[in-house]
């Protein structure tokens, strides 16, 4: 198995449209996140779209996406504030579908759209990346998240990272969605495994013996590329879950990852977490009790993560 660090890492900034990398607010957020945290990395999610499901075209030169300069200068930031950075690329559906269900006849059909022309434009958006994240000399990229239905796509993927690979010279991951960690048939194509840990807590030991097996058929390192909960009263059952109509409780979120490290700790192919999410824009620590959603910044979940092993 290859040497790879233990990540206790923070997504920072996802959805963000071109130019919000660029203003005074977004670093201030960033060292607010640093100072709370304790964090040894970052996660940069960069989000191309696509108009649905369906669709093969995949856009990342639109406002809606965070620019070349924005990714090169943020990364240069996170460099000089002592961090790793783990480049995620990730492609959003304008309809609000999930990216889960992107998806196209498993043999090509002419004039309907297909899984080669889709290939052909989303290796075009993750080697633009690539280049991105060799010419800033960090480490690690992930070459895609959560694209389930594509993953069955085995020779596609692997011609993808046989390309990535030609112009970056780091670490690669993939981020497989939850529960399908042992069904990716082409881990020995990367250098690390990773996925969306939304597990509960009460099923995350059980999940983690699945996931312990994969680990050991390729001898690769693994983490939790995104983990996290809501703080609202019981989003912990389904933590990957990001709206609901439950009362705010922050101390179901702080319980949440109280569990999430305990379990984990002592895991010896167990490679760390890049948490989700904290957002550029942060509330004020006034309002954190009033909060909702993934950011733990205020809330009891703060000292749970700031304190746990780095």
């Amino acid at each position: 198995m290859i040497s790879f660090p233990y990540i206790k890492g923070m997504t920072y900034g996802f959805v963000s449209n071109k130019g919000d990398w660029a203003n005074k607010e977004a670093f201030e957020s960033f060292d607010i996140m640093m100072d709370s945290l304790n964090i040894n990395t970052v996660v940069l999610p960069v989000v191309a779209w696509q108009k649905n499901a369906q669709s093969t075209d995949i856009d990342y030169e639109s406002k809606m996406t965070v620019n070349d300069w924005e990714v090169i200068n943020m990364i240069d930031y996170a460099h000089k504030k002592g961090l790793r950075v783990i480049l995620k690329p990730m492609i959003n559906l304008l309809d609000g579908a999930s990216r889960a269900y992107i998806n196209f006849f498993d043999n090509d059909v002419p004039f309907e759209p297909s899984w080669s022309d889709w290939f052909k434009n989303y290796t075009k958006f993750i080697l633009h990346m690539a280049e991105i994240a060799e010419e800033t000399g960090f480490s690690i990229l992930s070459v895609g998240c959560d694209l389930v239905q594509s993953e069955r796509r085995e020779t596609q993927w692997r011609e993808l990272v046989d390309s990535v690979k030609k112009v970056y010279s780091g670490f690669l991951t993939y981020n497989t969605g939850k529960y399908q960690e042992d069904r990716v048939s082409w881990w020995d194509a990367v250098d690390v495994i990773s996925s969306s840990g939304y597990y509960a807590p009460e099923d995350l030991a059980n999940q983690l013996g699945r996931i312990k097996k994969v680990v050991a058929e390729y001898q690769k390192p693994f983490l939790f590329l995104e983990a996290g909960c809501p703080s609202r009263a019981g989003a912990s059952s389904c933590p990957g879950k990001s709206e609901g109509m439950a009362p705010v409780s922050v101390r179901e979120q702080s319980e949440y990852y109280k569990k999430l490290f305990s379990v984990t700790k002592d895991l010896s192919w167990f490679n760390g977490f890049g948490l989700w999410n904290w957002p550029l824009q942060i509330y004020g620590k006034s309002m954190a009790q009033f909060d909702d959603g993934y950011c733990v910044y205020g809330k009891e979940a703060q000292e749970v993560i700031k304190t746990a092993n780095a």
